[in-house]
């Protein structure tokens, strides 16, 4: 399984970008993807993660702000991110796992993507 990010890169406060997770090894219809990111110095902190069946979940800071979605046919996940803060620079990375359970816990995800860097300015 293979998970590679693009689309990060510098954006103003209050602005918006989308990354994208592009998948391989896997059928995206039998797993749950999610996006976590990371700070400096911080822990890892859940996103966005998406089931199988499409049912979607947030972590309350990014609820109303980001969006994740999958293209099946093109095996890439996204994360529609808008409004960015402050607060939303970090490293994000996808990933991905078997099963629909614990789905905001990073230690269930079995295979990662390097991640990718979005430096957000003020």
């Amino acid at each position: 399984v293979q998970l590679v990010e693009s689309g990060g890169g510098l954006v103003q406060a209050g602005g918006s970008l989308r990354l994208s997770c592009l998948v391989s090894g896997v059928t995206l219809n039998n797993v749950t993807m999610a996006w976590f990111r990371q700070a400096g110095g911080k822990e890892r902190e859940f996103a966005a993660a998406i089931w199988s069946s499409g049912f979607q979940f947030y972590g309350d800071s990014m609820r109303d702000r980001f969006t994740i979605s999958r293209n099946n046919a093109r095996r890439t996940v996204y994360l529609q991110m808008n409004t960015l803060k402050p607060e939303d620079p970090a490293v994000y990375s996808c990933a991905a796992m078997s099963g629909p359970m614990f789905y905001a816990q990073s230690a269930q995800y079995a295979h990662w993507g390097q991640g990718t860097q979005v430096p957000v300015s003020s």
